[in-house]
């Protein structure tokens, strides 16, 4: 009997040692990762909604082929991305006072620290639907601007 007591108190023993080892490391590479600073990050956001007429699927279309084209290398590390967003989904409303919408969208925000810190409306992209360069360069040049403020 005291045998069967001494393994159960050794198993215990060992269990709480891996438990406690286990939080401790979890504990310690939260703090690693608090510590590295937080470079930042620039979203575009095309905001649309259920009904999309040619001039909607056309400033989305653009938006991501020149974000695509001018900015492959921030893709591809998360510095910059792009995320189409449905306003009229359940849990999306919210972005409609985020950034005062009022017709479909194409949105820069920066992060910081997972905080926005700064956003824009690109409002000439519906100047631009009709040519497809300026388009292009209308948002390379604005998206540059924001990466720069990381």
């Amino acid at each position: 009997m005291m045998k069967k007591i001494h393994l159960v108190i050794i198993i215990a023993a060992c269990c709480c040692g891996l438990v406690a080892n286990s939080l401790f490391n979890s504990a310690r590479a939260e703090t690693r990762e608090e510590q590295k600073p937080d470079k930042g990050t620039v979203v575009a956001y095309y905001f649309h909604g259920n009904f999309r007429c040619y001039s909607c699927f056309t400033i989305e279309q653009y938006a991501k082929e020149a974000i695509e084209k001018y900015f492959p290398e921030q893709l591809k590390n998360g510095r910059l991305s792009f995320q189409p967003i449905n306003i009229e989904e359940k849990g999306n409303e919210h972005f409609i006072q985020d950034y005062q919408l009022y017709t479909r969208s194409l949105i820069l925000a920066v992060f910081k620290n997972g905080k926005q810190v700064k956003w824009i409306n690109l409002e000439k992209v519906w100047n631009y639907i009709r040519d497809r360069d300026a388009f292009y360069n209308y948002v390379k040049t604005e998206v540059e601007k924001y990466l720069k403020d990381l």
